[in-house]
């Protein structure tokens, strides 16, 4: 049996540097949406600096209403989500801070590709500025 280790730099240090953290706590999905806040067409992006004792690295959290549709329409809005912002975030997001996705309806789990990535980045870009 051959056990699998992730990439290693030359330094040793791991490839992939920048790991996301998931929200799972309501506190801090509550704590996010009091922060700021950006819509696009396929996503609504909110967003906080945590304070200095917090966790470091950049955290992310998912959500979707039933108003996005019944469960497949749900969960599929969830997984582009959540691959839109494994693409995303550690290039554009910034350490220290929380964000939240929130999937809209029709809208998430249609759209081109393409085109949720570029809000990302629209929203990444609105938010820090």
């Amino acid at each position: 049996m051959t056990v699998l280790k992730p990439p290693v730099g030359p330094d040793g240090t791991p490839a992939v540097s920048v790991c996301l953290q998931v929200l799972k706590k309501r506190a801090d999905f509550v704590r996010t949406s009091h922060g700021r806040r950006f819509g696009t067409p396929g996503i609504h992006l909110q967003a906080r600096k945590r304070a200095e004792g917090e966790a470091p690295g950049i955290r992310v959290g998912f959500t979707c209403s039933k108003k996005v549709g019944n469960a497949v329409a749900r969960n599929r809005a969830k997984r582009r989500l959540r691959e839109v912002a494994r693409l995303v975030l550690p290039s554009h997001g910034r350490e220290g801070w929380d964000y939240v996705l929130v999937g809209r309806k029709d809208v998430t789990a249609s759209l081109p590709f393409d085109t949720l990535i570029a809000d990302l980045k629209r929203a990444l870009t609105k938010i820090h500025t």
